[in-house]
């Protein structure tokens, strides 16, 4: 069946990347021993491969801004490619993305109108065109920094674009919002100054008694209890003042969360209610009722609502386009696609005390899209760590993250940044709006080298780099094992399955050895024995024992010996003329 696609040269020869163990090292750890966050310094194509094994499924949510394309020359990224090769490279590292992510997770790629559209033909195909969310705008710098060429032929640019897909969008979880908050009073009064009528001007002064009077139904048949409110009160806000002989100001202070506009709804649930309160003989003026939303914001939580008069106008609670933060109340309006953070580029180049020109971002920006997206501990994962925001406002966040960087500048941007962050000496980005006061910490990793070299007569062997358990660690991994020695077991090294074992040995396996082995071996338990040589017909000795040779039987699992995928590479494929021919 054929789909719509898009094509370039080299499309399906995405390389096959060899899933190479990580190696820790301890003396670059910084803060909680503990801590679960990971650094990474090494090539993210290869990173992400080593990260498949265990972290499948497990990433809630994914923040990249990958080199853009754009023909420019930076300090940190050559980033110059063939429009080609970065499809390839970008291709390649999406789908290892997409394998990491978790079922309601979602993945957020930073990009600028060089390869934007390309891009997201490119994740409809690997995400699917279902499980797109949406392309947010940012505006990131005023008219007077913005780039561009030509007066009079390109307008200067002041946006990028994030795109957004979800693994599976139908399991992905209401976000929480990306909110603008003005306090409530100073949004009253800019209403006003606007010409703008401002209809939330009634008070529930007293809410009253609450007496269950009888019930009805919503239109699956499910409970609509329905309660009197003997002596409640609605006053204006004017009648508040002057009751109390307080400013206006003091009256939404003071009742924020009990002020609304009374509106005629058009739902089903207010006109059951109106049937009810004739059925039941209700003449009360204020009623209140209790049910749970099968739609909606309060979807599946028991909820109050009133009515008042006998049309049984609904209160549209001003609380529920606001919150309270610290005793005040704020009007917080539901951004849309175009975010705007030209206030935070003044600063940015401060942030985390590290410069990083044209690559750094707001970690305000990335914190709206962490903040939506995840929970406290849920994992968060960027793969072009760059100057180290991400990983700095997870961990001000309290999330639990890996970041994969490639370059010197891991060590002179990244490490420096989360030092401080973690020491709690990191006074910019979201530190004030979280209060952040420090902690935390990552474990460092380098990723091991290629376990498969050439010796000198051009024979494929094992790297002599690898020891004795980073040798086993590496075949089981390539092999599709999760290496986790049994300590009283010494040939359980490493598990697929409950039940599916491997074992490594660097020595030449006899017919007395295999069946020495064999003997501690229960029959609903499977062995993959590795092993550099072995005697004639070891490998069909025994059902449930698979003998294989190394390090013949891992040649063909990947591609050894490339240890950049670099988005950098800016080498252009030639064009063989007589491959081509015209229609």
């Amino acid at each position: 069946m054929q789909r719509l696609e898009l094509t370039w040269i080299g499309k399906g020869q995405e390389p096959e990347v060899e899933p190479r163990i990580l190696l820790h090292d301890p003396s670059k750890d910084y803060g909680d021993p503990k801590s679960e966050n990971m650094l990474i310094h090494g090539d993210n194509l290869l990173a992400l491969k080593a990260l498949e094994q265990q972290y499948a499924g497990q990433v809630k949510c994914i923040y990249i801004d990958p080199p853009y394309n754009t023909g420019e020359a930076f300090e940190h990224y050559d980033d110059n490619l063939e429009h080609s090769i970065w499809l390839g490279l970008m291709r390649a590292r999406l789908e290892l993305l997409r394998n990491l992510l978790s079922e309601d997770g979602t993945i957020w790629i930073q990009i600028d109108d060089e390869e934007q559209a390309y891009l997201k033909v490119l994740c409809d195909e690997i995400f699917g065109r279902g499980n797109f969310i949406n392309m947010v705008s940012v505006n990131m710098k005023n008219a007077a920094g913005a780039s561009g060429g030509g007066e009079d032929k390109r307008l200067k640019k002041n946006c990028e674009f994030i795109i957004s897909y979800a693994k599976n969008y139908e399991l992905v979880q209401p976000f929480k919002g990306a909110f603008d908050y003005t306090e409530m009073y100073e949004y009253v009064v800019s209403y006003r100054e606007q010409g703008k009528n401002w209809h939330y001007t009634s008070v529930l002064y007293n809410p009253g008694g609450k007496e269950y009077v009888g019930s009805t139904v919503d239109g699956d048949g499910n409970e609509i209890k329905i309660y009197r409110r003997p002596g409640a009160m609605v006053m204006s806000v004017r009648q508040v003042m002057a009751k109390e002989g307080i400013t206006e100001k003091e009256v939404y202070y003071k009742y924020g969360t009990s002020i609304f506009e009374a509106k005629d709804a058009q739902s089903s649930i207010r006109t059951r209610v109106i049937s009810a309160k004739k059925e039941l003989g209700l003449n009360d003026d204020i009623v209140s009722i209790e049910y749970v939303p099968k739609t909606g914001k309060n979807k599946g939580i028991l909820y109050e609502q009133f009515y008042k008069g006998e049309k049984c106008r609904l209160f549209a609670w001003l609380r529920d386009i606001s919150e309270v933060i610290d005793g005040v109340l704020y009007k917080k309006d539901l951004q849309g696609t175009y975010w705007d953070f030209t206030s935070n580029i003044n600063n940015l180049s401060k942030e985390g005390g590290v410069v990083f020109p044209k690559g750094k971002k707001p970690e305000a920006l990335v914190g709206r899209i962490v903040e939506m997206t995840t929970e406290p501990g849920d994992l968060v994962l960027d793969s072009f760590l760059g100057s180290g925001t991400t990983a700095a406002t997870a961990t001000k966040l309290q999330r639990t993250w890996i970041g994969v960087e490639l370059g010197d500048h891991c060590y002179t941007h990244c490490i420096p940044r989360l030092k401080t962050v973690i020491d709690g000496t990191d006074a910019g980005g979201i530190t004030e709006t979280t209060k952040w006061q420090g902690g935390g910490g990552y474990r460092f990793y380098e990723l091991a080298p290629t376990l498969i070299v050439k010796d000198e007569h051009g024979n494929d062997v094992f790297s002599d780099k690898y020891n004795a358990q980073m040798l086993v660690a590496a075949v089981a991994k390539v092999n599709g094992y999760f290496y986790a020695p049994v300590p009283d077991v010494f040939w359980k090294q490493g598990y697929s399955q409950d039940n599916s074992f491997i074992y490594v040995t660097t020595q030449y396996l006899t017919a007395a050895m295999l069946d020495s082995l064999a003997k501690e071996v229960d029959a609903f338990e499977s062995l993959l024995i590795c092993a550099p040589a072995f005697d004639v017909g070891l490998n069909k000795r025994y059902d449930n024992i698979t003998v294989k040779k190394i390090p013949q039987s891992v040649l063909n699992k990947c591609e050894y010996g490339v240890d950049n995928y670099n988005l950098n590479i800016i080498d252009v494929p030639e064009c063989d003329e007589e491959e081509w021919e015209d229609d």
